[in-house]
């Protein structure tokens, strides 16, 4: 194998760059090291910033171990983290950027394979970007959902709970001070969310797309089965290198099929959708909008989690994970997508067992019958928008309503409480400038708090409509991801409070019920132009310049397919 391996390009021959690659590197490790062996990089999103993915290192060790037993070299490699709840503007303005780093340094090092190491939200997604990109065999190890923290003897959810707790303070329902007390009871262990977020979502995910091994996503962080998933990890990485098992052979239009269905079927984060466009988009898979709501019609909710529902994610690992999931939908899956070890991932599914059919339900007992995410479109949102119904409250789902607008998310903060606000249970709250380009970033703020006044008066839930992202924690009637977003010219921009928007999911409908002659007439407000971003340098200009909207993905155009691992020029 040693004249086929990528690292041989480096450490190979006798030449004076071979010997300083060789004589660099030595440091320790073993004398057959450069002679045959696989160089497998562990690409690590550990941070103290980034406290959801703070447990990597010790992951790092255990695949480690597995790869030298497997007779490879392992490589640490510290990699772009981003801690969902730390980075400002938002995450997600990174995601791209920590994508196209990865990418690079992928190419750029001697390594014949990667393992991908991610749990907070944007970590996952762009470690498989920048894995596709390249297409060196890669693996994942998801870092795993935190235990179950409980605050007066009730569990909590996070995420979920900040959003429902934060909303009961404002309606006066709990005061400031237990507010504040059940903020140490949040966070139980190491590990990432505990709800069905974005970052539980997007581990679970990776393994219905094939890239994790079978079995170990959603294993909670704290559980020692993760350490051994862990090792047994690395050891399939040195197989991958054997059977040529690169990225592109596994995420095929199959495997993001069977995502779809597995997004469906755990009522998983709204996010996904465009993690998932942006992955397809760098192998050039023809994954489009519209195949979520095709493949993801009819797909029951059979995971009794936060926000759709009642548990959290150690009670789903306990009742029998993904797998007893996705033998209950087993024949809506293609069969012919396969994992990293090489086989279908349907051949994993055909004797799980439920141990708690209220955690998972049977097929025939589900939460909701149809829980594929909706796919809106209307003259508001031409390019598409979503709702997570499983998220929403039934009552709106077929709602028309008066439009209360917002031109910023600084706008809606200051108006929201005001007594005087004209707005009722009924009204749709638009918020726009909240799109990839006008934040920049896509924020997650489409689930706006409801107005004090009418939290007051009982009220729980309405329409929103936002070109902006919400949490995968977060709840409620939230149409969001509306395309174009209003700072590229989208009908976003030109709605005025008082016209009266349609929202009919059955229909998928999102219609603005104004004549088009005078819709043809208006014009952005100057408050409206000027809440859009407009930086002047560094990573924000280049993304503003170049960032795709939310229907493809929200990638950087240039970024769109891969540049495979060859390099070109030697460095010395």
């Amino acid at each position: 194998m040693a004249q086929d391996l990528r690292s041989a390009e480096w450490y190979g021959g006798t030449d004076r760059n071979a010997y300083i690659h060789r004589a660099w590197m030595r440091r320790g490790l073993p004398a057959d090291a450069f002679s045959g062996r696989p160089h497998i990089a562990i690409a690590n999103t550990a941070s103290d910033l980034t406290p959801c993915n703070a447990h990597l290192n010790e992951v790092a060790a255990a695949v480690r171990d597995g790869i030298f037993e497997a007779g490879g070299i392992p490589l640490n490699l510290p990699v772009v983290s981003l801690g969902e709840t730390q980075v400002r503007p938002t995450a997600m303005l990174w995601r791209n950027m920590a994508a196209m780093a990865t990418e690079e340094m992928l190419r750029a090092n001697p390594i014949d394979a990667v393992v991908l190491l991610g749990g907070c939200d944007k970590t996952i997604p762009s470690l498989l970007m920048a894995a596709a990109s390249v297409d060196l065999p890669a693996v994942v190890v998801p870092g795993g959902p935190m235990l179950t923290g409980t605050f007066r003897g009730a569990p909590l959810g996070c995420g979920t709970d900040v959003w429902r707790l934060s909303e009961e303070v404002r309606g006066g329902s709990l005061s400031q001070d237990d507010f504040h007390r059940s903020e140490s009871s949040m966070i139980r262990s190491r590990g990432h969310c505990n709800t069905m977020g974005t970052a539980s979502t997007m581990g679970l995910l990776a393994e219905a797309l094939g890239t994790v091994l079978p079995g170990l996503a959603g294993t909670p962080a704290p559980d020692s089965r993760l350490l051994e998933g862990a090792h047994a990890t690395g050891r399939l990485a040195v197989e991958l290198i054997e059977a040529d098992r690169r990225p592109s052979t596994i995420l095929t239009k199959a495997s993001f099929h069977n995502a779809i269905v597995t997004l469906a079927a755990i009522g998983g984060s709204t996010n996904a959708v465009v993690h998932l466009l942006a992955i397809a988009g760098r192998l050039g898979v023809d994954l489009t909008l519209d195949d979520f709501d095709v493949i993801g019609a009819g797909v029951p909710l059979l995971v009794n989690l936060q926000p759709a529902g009642r548990y959290l994610m150690d009670d789903l690992y306990r009742a029998g994970g993904l797998q007893a999931v996705l033998g209950q939908v087993i024949d809506l899956l293609d069969p012919e997508a396969i994992t990293v070890t090489g086989k279908p991932l349907v051949d994993y599914l055909h004797d799980t067992q439920i141990w708690d059919a209220d955690v998972i339900r049977l097929r025939s007992e589900p939460l909701i019958a149809d829980a594929g995410i909706a796919v809106l479109r209307g003259n508001l949102a031409p390019g598409g928008a979503l709702i997570k119904p499983a998220a929403a409250s039934p009552h709106l789902l077929q709602h028309r309503g008066r439009a209360v607008v917002f031109d910023s998310i600084e706008d809606m903060r200051a108006r929201i409480d005001d007594p005087e606000l004209d707005v009722d249970a009924d009204s749709v709250l638009v918020l726009r400038g909240c799109g990839p380009k006008g934040y920049p970033g896509m924020p997650e703020v489409a689930n706006m708090p409801l107005p004090r006044k009418l939290l007051e008066q009982g009220v729980r839930d309405m329409v929103r409509v936002c070109d902006g992202r919400m949490s995968g924690t977060a709840y409620g009637t939230v149409v969001l991801h509306v395309t174009p977003e209003a700072a590229v010219g989208g009908p976003l921009g030109i709605v005025q409070t008082g016209d009266i928007i349609i929202l009919d999911v059955a229909s998928r409908r999102l219609e603005l019920d104004v004549a088009e002659d005078i819709l043809a007439m208006r014009a952005p407000t100057q408050a409206t132009m000027d809440g859009y971003a407009n930086p002047a340098r560094g990573w924000e200009r280049l993304y503003v310049d170049h960032v795709q909207q939310a229907d493809t993905g929200a990638d950087l155009d240039f970024l769109v397919g891969g540049s495979g691992s060859a390099v070109s020029r030697e460095s010395h």
